[in-house]
């Protein structure tokens, strides 16, 4: 074993880890006032009165609730001019005004027995709107029975609005991110250490989440543990996984700080690498870097898959999704949400601008025999890209 790689145990590696002293602070009320005010200014552009915003991420991200969607409405009403509306059961009133980060005096609640498609309907003829943006997230029920509400209303997808404002990441969501990438990074290094012969999957799983913990997270967001032949399957197979000499091991796992997401991914064999094994690696260290070195601002992003597919057919693999090569994008966008736009995927022709976070995760499968997947997230800079956390330095020195 290599330094980095098993040589230690679980009771070692969680007695060295504390809550994270270096934290990033809040998002402040000033700022989610800019959110606002930026989503206004793509309204106006886009031609739209009024945008609405179903609970999830992007209730999160202009309003500060980080509320899941259900059946009942909860919903923000942005108007392009004046206050903004909140629509809510009546019940869950006290905890909305808790979670909120905005001024909106303007609450409309709704009983159990009463429609809140009613409630939005009354709010729109009152503002004289004609052309609705509806949060490309909302479910179609709600989007169906508004419509039927007003039907003179003209409703279009906001994701233009939307994803406009969230895919560009201002420093301090930049700081939330990092923190968690930086926590997510030291718990990969420790579960590299606890590994030996004959540890399941569910055991480093189990490590994980409490690692993320005692660092201050409230635990893993996801977590996925492959050995073997298991690591040739992007997102693994069922049952549980055991580990063996020589074996590929791939561990995917993230947290979450204030809301936003890490997520990184680590391969390398436990024991000694075959030439295979390492071939593959070095293609997979090789593409990353070149998608990484191909982001600049105003680049479309299906140009950073292009670049990372150019170096693995090169040497043979694929073309395109064939195996062996890589089978999916080469990144998606992260942020409030795991995955979230734009992509870096043929067929994005989104422009880079600085600010826009990215996974780089080019995977190369050996059908039925292992794959390696290396993800670091990098984001967006006035000249080029910058990692948020260092990519690994070799097979046998996962991290560096």
């Amino acid at each position: 074993m290599t330094q980095q790689i098993g040589g230690s145990d679980t009771a070692t590696e969680l007695a060295g880890l504390q809550p994270w002293t270096d934290r990033a602070p809040a998002i402040t009320a000033s700022e989610y006032q800019a959110r606002i005010a930026r989503a206004r200014t793509l309204m106006a552009q886009e031609g739209l009165d009024a945008l609405l915003i179903d609970a999830g991420t992007s209730l999160a991200y202009f309003a500060g609730v980080p509320w899941g969607a259900s059946e009942r409405l909860v919903a923000l009403l942005l108007p392009l001019n004046g206050e903004p509306i909140l629509i809510c059961p009546r019940f869950e009133r006290g905890s909305l005004e808790a979670d909120l980060k905005i001024d909106a005096g303007d609450l409309r609640l709704w009983e159990e027995d009463e429609s809140p498609s009613a409630l939005v309907a009354d709010a729109l003829r009152t503002l004289g709107v004609a052309r609705l943006g509806i949060d490309p997230a909302m479910a179609f029920l709600f989007v169906e029975r508004i419509r039927a509400a007003v039907p003179d209303v003209t409703l279009v997808a906001a994701s233009a609005v939307i994803d406009g404002c969230r895919s560009r990441k201002s420093a301090a969501e930049l700081a939330l991110m990092q923190q968690a990438k930086s926590m997510t990074l030291e718990v990969h290094r420790r579960a590299a250490r606890i590994l030996r012969p004959g540890i399941t999957a569910t055991e480093v799983r189990r490590f994980i989440e409490t690692a993320h913990r005692a660092l201050g997270a409230s635990g893993s967001s996801f977590c996925i543990v492959q050995f073997g032949r298991s690591t040739a399957y992007p997102h693994g197979l069922p049952g549980e996984s055991v580990l063996a000499e020589g074996e590929m091991v791939l561990i995917d796992t993230g947290c979450t700080i204030g809301g936003y997401h890490s997520d990184i991914t680590r391969s390398y064999v436990y024991g000694e690498a075959d030439a295979e094994q390492r071939r593959i690696w070095a293609l997979e260290k090789e593409a990353q870097q070149a998608a990484f070195d191909a982001v600049k601002p105003g680049v479309p992003c299906g140009a950073i898959d292009a670049a990372a597919r150019r170096v693995l057919e090169a040497a043979g693999l694929g073309p395109d999704y064939r195996l062996p090569g890589l089978p999916h994008r080469t990144g998606h966008g992260i942020g409030l949400s795991i995955h979230e736009a734009p992509y870096l995927v043929r067929g994005d022709m989104t422009p880079l601008e600085p600010g826009m976070c990215f996974s780089n995760e080019p995977m190369i499968v050996v059908p039925d025999r292992f794959g390696v997947r290396l993800e670091d997230h990098f984001y967006v800079t006035e000249t080029g890209a910058a990692w948020f956390t260092s990519p690994s330095v070799a097979i046998d020195q996962p991290f560096a």
